[in-house]
């Protein structure tokens, strides 16, 4: 029996699908205050917060806040990047520095960088050090489990080959080790990215460093509800750029990687 293949119809892109949910969720929150459904004090309509926005997006006081922003949280990032890769890679391919360090790193991971802000007050007051230690302390360990794992992925038989044909230890590292942690490397960047923005925003509205977290908590404090929502809106679409940018630099790297080759290709 002759089978007949009906021509497969179009489906809807993914990014058509969430463009449509974010511009149903802006129609709830438009809605929800102007039915009475919630207080508008609390919780003003999109049109109010998008007023509020545009207001803050013609002072000087936004793009100083936000480039303070952007600055606490590269620089906490470069240095959680480096150090966990470093970091990473000589405690994987040591194996007894792998074995001394397990519990340690275990112990220290889970504890919540917010645990760590009256140590960082104490040190550094409100300074921008203050929130680079939540920083840096949260996005390492993104970047050094990821680093480690790549480590132990890598073929046994390429390791004991390099040993065989006396390579030194950065030939092995560049001609074994790191083609196969790479992968590893770039997921715990676009992992650490996202979280350092979070840590950078938290420590700016807990500790007080300048920047729009800081900003969103003088809104509130005062009282100009709409423009704390316009900084939740900045400090949101921040984390959508962030991930965006992370996505395609690793689908740049890794361009020759299985993965991304497989993806592109679908």
């Amino acid at each position: 029996m002759t089978r007949t293949h009906r021509p497969a119809g179009r489906r809807t892109p993914a990014r058509a699908l969430g463009l449509a949910g974010v511009a149903a969720l802006l129609v709830v929150l438009e809605l929800a205050p102007r039915l009475g459904l919630v207080d508008d004090r609390f919780l003003p309509p999109t049109s109010r917060i998008a007023v509020a926005l545009a207001q803050r997006l013609g002072t000087p006081d936004f793009w100083v806040a936000l480039g303070q922003t952007l600055t606490t949280w590269g620089t906490g990032l470069a240095i959680s990047l480096v150090a966990g890769v470093v970091l990473g890679v000589v405690i994987g391919s040591v194996p007894v520095l792998r074995a001394v360090t397990a519990s340690t790193i275990e112990f220290l991971r889970p504890v919540p960088s917010v645990a760590l802000i009256p140590v960082a007050v104490l040190l550094y007051s409100t300074g921008m050090a203050g929130t680079l230690i939540l920083v840096v302390y949260a996005s390492f360990w993104q970047v050094l489990v990821q680093v480690l794992a790549g480590v132990r992925d890598v073929d046994p038989v390429a390791a004991d080959t390099a040993r065989s044909y006396r390579f030194s230890a950065l030939t092995r590292i560049r001609t074994v080790v790191w083609p196969t942690t790479l992968p590893y490397a770039m997921t715990g960047l676009r992992l650490a990215a996202s979280v350092a923005l979070i840590l950078t925003v938290t420590g700016e509205l807990l500790i007080g460093t300048p920047g729009i977290g800081k900003a969103l908590g003088i809104a509130q404090s005062s009282g100009a509800v709409d423009s704390m929502y316009a900084y939740v809106v900045v400090a949101g679409l921040l984390g959508v750029v962030v991930n965006v940018l992370a996505r395609a630099l690793e689908h740049r790297v890794l361009f020759w990687h299985p993965s991304v080759r497989g993806e592109v290709a679908a």
